[in-house]
């Protein structure tokens, strides 16, 4: 794919800056029906509480919505871009959600972008048939009709676990402009962060969190990695939550206050929610999450066997064993975070316990 979809410098700054975009929910009437008075009146509501944005036809407007017995979809876009441009914001970002198989998500794009939305929520919910190396592809797709807002959805309402490696080439898709993380998981959403800050992207993307497990932690933390010898640092712009669907003018102060906070850059608040992410990040090399924990007793063993703690890093179940990949990634948090390895201090044990 040689040619993407361009976002408006405009909406790509207020993107960066960090914005709430509450996720639309559907308003019915009692038997059912849309109720389009009270449809047009959310979207009215969360442009005046300040909201810098809306994502509608995602999960909290229902999926059910592209389901020919309701065929909803294309009325949930027009009317919320008709308020929304009749308010007349220029700034205000469209998000419209996208999903299923490659035609379809080909055609509900197109839609999107004849409608006047500026992104395409892409979710990869309901692919468990494609290879990773097609959910790329099906991306890439999508991203050469409207720029693309990457969805990480959590597999406990339909999406599916997906490697660090996948979030790092889809980073380097010149389309993709922002990534919303719903992994509701610690150890995936440094995962994606990480894959964002080794891109040489990792600018013109936009993290938004859509972890409502986590949200203030995840809009205050700073993510710092190593690049190439340089320390990168990246926060959470704004969010994406069917939370902030409810009570958004509240979010909207909410976001403010912690844009305020990071801003005053107190050292010692912000660094110890930074060695939160390299404690978890450890724990990720050592307890094998990329293999669901198969090789986490293995991963205690070798770290002991390496400083000369154990003989040999053997479990009774001969099975029990290092992953592929966990030895690198486990000498590579060994590298990356050495202020938080003891091996002076074993090593000084080790030579000082004369019970040995």
């Amino acid at each position: 794919m040689s040619s993407f979809a361009r976002l408006s410098p405009a909406i790509h700054k207020q993107l960066l800056k960090g914005v709430v975009i509450p996720a639309h929910p559907l308003a019915l009437n009692a038997d059912g029906k849309m109720h389009e008075a009270s449809q047009r009146r959310l979207t009215r509501y969360y442009m005046a509480a300040g909201a810098g944005g809306i994502a509608v036809g995602v999960h909290t407007t229902q999926f059910e919505i592209r389901q020919p017995q309701h065929n909803l979809y294309a009325r949930v876009l027009q009317l919320a871009a008709e308020e929304a441009d009749r308010a007349g914001n220029p700034y205000f970002i469209k998000v419209a959600g996208i999903c299923g198989p490659t035609n379809q998500a080909i055609e509900e794009a197109t839609l999107a972008l004849q409608t006047g939305y500026h992104l395409g929520l892409l979710s990869l919910g309901g692919l468990n048939n494609y290879t990773e190396a097609q959910l790329l592809t099906h991306a890439e797709a999508v991203a050469a009709i409207i720029p693309v807002f990457g969805f990480y959805l959590q597999p406990a309402v339909g999406g599916r676990l997906l490697s660090y490696d996948f979030w790092r080439k889809m980073a380097d898709i010149p389309g993709v402009y922002a990534i919303k993380i719903a992994a509701f998981n610690r150890y995936q959403t440094i995962d994606v962060v990480r894959a964002v800050i080794e891109s040489d992207r990792r600018n013109e993307i936009a993290l938004y969190t859509g972890n409502d497990d986590n949200i203030v932690a995840d809009l205050l933390t700073p993510y710092r990695f190593d690049v190439n010898g340089q320390t990168i640092e990246k926060y959470f712009c704004g969010g994406l939550l069917g939370h902030w669907a409810v009570w958004t003018n509240s979010a909207v102060r909410l976001l403010e206050k912690i844009q305020q906070t990071r801003s005053k850059k107190n050292a010692a608040y912000t660094g110890l929610l930074q060695t939160g992410i390299t404690v978890t990040d450890m724990n990720a090399a050592l307890f094998d999450v990329a293999h669901q924990f198969h090789g986490c007793i293995a991963g205690i063993h070798q770290v002991l066997h390496q400083q000369g703690l154990l003989p040999s890093i053997r479990c009774l179940n001969p099975a029990e064993t290092l992953s592929p990949g966990q030895l690198d990634e486990l000498n590579r948090v060994r590298k990356a975070y050495p202020e938080w390895i003891d091996d002076d201090f074993v090593h000084t044990f080790i030579g000082a316990d004369t019970n040995a």
